[in-house]
Order: structure tokens, then sequence, then C-alpha cells
């Protein structure tokens, strides 16, 4: 569960047996039964570009893999049953990848192998093999997986540009829900630029939403443009609270946020993000008139981060309490209202200049302190692990 009760990600967990202390014993994995799935044809849209839902299967269903990851956890202790000593459990859960060059990298969700001791993918022809953790992004839940394996073997998916994308441009899943493997769903791209919340509780932007349906055993797998390209890794789902399938409401990280973080990793094997250390929000046109703000647009600096570059470069928080609309707002702090040289009127438009930058680098920030216009200098620091 990464940002409240009724969004899930789309992994799925099999559960293991309890080892009792041995974890040479073979794990047990419940098989699970999913209703039988609608044909894609006969609700799916029509694809364009002259490739039909099946051409695009056949050309990337080959680099699509199943990603099978084995955590141990602790059991506490249970003297009622006689036993005295925390035991362990081997568990297993599943998710989809995507193999993405020849040097045998494969992309899936953070989330799908975090904290797994041992990961294998298997293919469409039945090859299975161990895979190492090049790296992982929380903040972005992306990780890239290692396989020694022939080029000759492998089939890379194309990254396409998300930034192109429309809202009703057709779209095509391909994963594992459930464990069935290499599964299609089609759909269309429902909205753009939404917000979903990392496994470590950071935002991740630029979310594209679809109806294609995505299911637990999904994540890490690819969504695909009429083209045949990458436009966005599916990753998690939203159930309304009414269950843990799908809806027809689905989020995937976008292909060009993808292409960024997938470099580092895989050079780095890490993700390193400057941080400016405030909570904000955005002023409103109600907000501006009720309290007599001296603009209309901009960014209501709500709290500050202690030790954070905006914490030592003297950013000032709200301390007035006032409540409009049953919203509350902390006024009486500085108001942004330009980054750098972009004006900043939203807080994923902050988050992403900030995102431009590297730790260590200054950020200089306009702010409103009362009616006076300031520029302030701004060394940003590192984002820590986890928000808070």
């Amino acid at each position: 569960m990464l940002a409240a009760a009724a969004v899930l990600g789309a992994g799925l967990a099999l559960g293991g047996a309890a080892a009792l202390g041995d974890l040479g014993k073979s794990t047990t994995i419940r098989e699970i039964h999913a209703a039988a799935a609608q044909p894609a044809a006969a609700t799916a849209p029509a694809m364009q570009h002259g490739l039909t839902i099946n051409d695009v299967y056949r050309r990337a269903a080959p680099g699509v893999v199943q990603v099978t990851s084995t955590t141990i956890v602790n059991l506490p202790s249970d003297p009622f049953f006689g036993d005295l000593f925390p035991q362990q459990q081997r568990q297993q859960s599943l998710g989809s990848g995507f193999v993405i060059d020849k040097a045998g990298h494969i992309v899936t969700n953070f989330h799908v192998v975090d904290g797994a001791k041992q990961v294998r993918v298997s293919f469409s022809n039945g090859a299975s093999m161990k895979a190492a953790v090049a790296g992982t992004d929380a903040s972005s839940d992306l990780a890239v997986l290692k396989i020694d394996a022939s080029s000759r073997a492998l089939t890379p998916l194309m990254l396409g540009n998300s930034d192109e994308i429309k809202v009703g441009d057709p779209v095509v899943a391909i994963g594992n829900p459930f464990g069935l493997d290499r599964t299609v769903t089609a759909g269309i791209v429902s909205a753009i630029q939404r917000a979903i919340t990392a496994p470590n509780g950071y935002t991740i932007d630029h979310i594209i939403q679809t109806d294609a349906a995505i299911n637990h055993g999904n994540s890490g797998g690819p969504l695909l443009n009429s083209r045949g390209e990458v436009i966005g890794v599916n990753s998690q789902i939203e159930t309304g609270g009414a269950s843990s399938g799908n809806v027809g409401v689905g989020f995937a990280i976008p292909s060009n946020t993808v292409k960024t973080v997938i470099a580092q990793l895989i050079r780095e094997g890490r993700v390193e993000r400057a941080f400016l250390g405030i909570s904000a929000v955005p002023i409103t046109g109600e907000l501006a008139r009720v309290f007599r703000l001296p603009v209309s647009k901009g960014l209501l600096v709500q709290s500050i981060q202690p030790g954070s570059g905006a914490a030592l470069a003297g950013l000032r928080a709200g301390t007035t309490q006032v409540v409009l609309a049953g919203e509350s707002y902390n006024l009486g702090g500085d108001i942004i209202v330009q980054a750098g040289s972009a004006p900043v009127a939203s807080l994923d438009r902050l988050r992403d200049v900030v995102a431009g930058k590297k730790p260590g680098d200054t950020l200089r920030i306009k702010v409103y302190r009362g009616s006076k216009l300031q520029t302030i200098p701004v060394k940003l620091g590192r984002q820590p692990a986890v928000t808070g």
C-alpha cells in the first residue's frame, strides 16, 4: 500500500510456508484463480499507425518477463505453540518487467524487488534465470535488474516519448496479473499529469492514468502506444476501497522519467536528487482576494524542514493559521513566485525545477516577504531516503 488504503501497488504477494528456521526448505506458493477475462478485441479501441493489438503484443511480448522475488521475513515467537525463538519465513511475490538493451538490463518496479534476497526472471520461451539487482530508486518506484544472457536471446523494447501522448490515445499493457504470464490488455490514456505516492512517501509527477486492466502482478510491466513503444511502466491501481482488483483506474510512470532514472541506475546504482526542504500550497484566487495577498499566483510556504537548504537560506514558513472554504492555510510566511528562471504557481512545477538540479547546486528563489519581493539563493541539499 503506497499512498492511501485504496491505492495499491500492482505486485502480487504469493506468501510462503514457514521454514521453522530452516531456509533450505522449499517455498509453498498459493495458487490464485482469476476470473476469466473478456477478450481485449471486444472492448479495446482501434490502434493507429497500422498496428493491431496483436501486432503490438507479438513484437513486445518476447521482451516482457515475469519477475519472481524472494524475501525473508521474521515471525514473532509464539510460546503457546512451543516457538520460543523468532522464526523465519520465505515469501515470494510476482511482478513484471521488460528488457531495455542487449546488455541484459531489465526495468521493473522498486516495490517488486524491495528487500529481495533472490530475484529470478522468466521469458515467454520458458527460460528462467537469476537476476541481480543493479540499482533501485524508491522515489520513482523504479529498479533495474541485470541478467547474464546472450544478446541474441534478448528482445529490447524501445522507450517512446511520453510527452507526446494525449488523452484518448490507445494503449496496450503486457504483464503477469495474478501470475498469468504474458497477459495483454488494452484501453486508452484516461488522463495525464497525475501524481502518485512513491514507496518512500515522495510524490511522483507526470503520471499516466489508463483504463487498460492492470492488476496485482502487472507491476513493472510496459504500457505501450500504438507504435509498440513503451510510454510508461505500470505501477499502481486505484480500487476505490471496494476491492483489491482492477476497476479501470491504473497508473504508469512515464517513459521520459524512466529514461532519466534508468540511465543513472545503470551508471551509479542509485539516484541522487536535489532537495529544497519545504512544504507549500498553491495560492487560489479566492485566497489572494480574501487575505489581500501581494500576488494571485505562487506558493505559500507552510513548513520548512530543519537543516534543509531552505532552512539554512532563511526561508520562512507561515505561522498564522486560517481556514477558507474548509481548507487550512498557514499565512505570514514567504510566497514563492519564481525558482531560477521559471515562474512557479504549482507544486509540480517547483518539483520539476528542483529535479533539474543536483545536490549542492544553488537555486535562486524569488519570494514575497510581506509586500517586498526578494531573491534568496538556496544551496540545495540531498533528498532524504524517506519523507518526514
